[in-house]
């Protein structure tokens, strides 16, 4: 029991020193002639405003540090300046081939999830006896832990006794070994991608298939318009603002592939990850500078991809404030 007594003073400790951290801030504030209101806010907001710059801003730039260094957890970290970011680019050879695995993994996955989504939406989104189950059955691959999720496909896709090589053996297919042999690890992950089809992308998109007007599907079946007709030119451009969002959260997931991977532990042959070669880096060959140098190139690509698909967006997204201008605009015109 005295053992725990340090645990229990400190954690008691805790939320006091964060009052009295909150109560400085809101006294300083005010000594600068901040408003009472504004004051106090900032105050009670300072617990989240601490943790984000101690847990996450401080350790973001220290990375971004350590990515010039030759740091290895023990001892001092040796300045090293661009030669960790050279070497990744001209000398290491797990580098080039584990961008190539993320990239591809995240262009063919991308498609399936959103747009397969978007059907699992479209089918539970009926007024049928039942929907309500199969809604809570969809939704409940969302609530499992990636790790018990990678086990479940380990079993799956086992070269000897898996349920997906049998019924591959019963169309006269040979057993594959999906992790051993280097060109079927990506088709196996671009398979167990299929998984993030249901969950919370598809409760999203039935979400905003609910919030289309249904004057506008009542409108088009009298001017002749066919199922087909109608998801093209009414319901895709209606959700097309949720499409965005879906596409640019499931582009950043796909590029962060990590805990799936780690523990299928498929051949090396085929490249790992960009995540699994910044933990292999780090915390295996202790190699941090690479390691954080890994990860800030992570961060750009990723960056650099969200920034295209913005910069396409115009082109495909229809927003509501857009096409109530465009309908006053045709009044006027048609006033005038």
């Amino acid at each position: 029991m005295e053992r725990y007594i340090g645990t229990l003073v400190r954690w008691l400790l805790l939320p006091v020193g964060l009052f009295i951290l909150g109560m400085a801030l809101y006294f300083l504030m005010r000594l600068f002639r901040w408003d009472r209101h504004q004051a106090t806010g900032i105050a009670l907001i300072s617990p989240w405003l601490y943790g984000f710059i101690g847990f996450t801003a401080i350790p973001i730039f220290y990375s971004l540090y350590l990515s010039f260094t030759d740091f290895s957890l023990f001892g001092k970290a040796k300045w090293v300046g661009l030669g960790n970011y050279i070497k990744l680019f001209t000398r290491d050879i797990d580098f080039w081939p584990s961008i190539r695995i993320t990239l591809l993994y995240a262009v063919l996955t991308l498609p399936v999830g959103v747009f397969g989504s978007i059907l699992v939406a479209l089918l539970i989104n009926r007024d049928v006896r039942g929907i309500k189950i199969f809604r809570t059955i969809f939704y409940l691959t969302a609530i499992l832990p990636d790790s018990a999720v990678a086990i479940i496909w380990r079993q799956l896709f086992s070269g000897e006794n898996g349920l997906i090589n049998f019924f591959l053996s019963i169309f006269g297919v040979d057993k594959i070994d999906w992790f051993g042999n280097p060109k079927y690890v990506l088709p196996a992950f671009v398979i167990i991608s299929v998984w993030g089809i249901f969950g919370t992308n598809t409760i999203i998109f039935l979400a905003a298939l609910k919030d289309v007007p249904k004057s506008l599907y009542e409108s088009a079946e009298l001017d002749g318009a066919g199922g087909f007709s109608k998801f093209v030119h009414i319901t895709i451009p209606q959700i097309s603002s949720v499409i965005l969002v879906q596409v640019v959260m499931s582009l950043i997931g796909s590029m962060q592939m990590f805990t799936v991977a780690q523990f299928l532990r498929p051949t090396t042959q085929a490249g790992l990850f960009m995540n699994q070669l910044v933990y292999t880096r780090g915390f295996t060959q202790l190699h941090m500078g690479e390691a954080s140098a890994i990860a800030w190139i992570l961060f750009v690509i990723i960056l650099i991809l969200t920034l295209l698909v913005f910069k396409t967006s115009p082109a495909w997204v229809h927003y509501e404030t857009e096409i109530k201008r465009v309908k006053k605009v045709k009044k006027k015109l048609a006033s005038g």
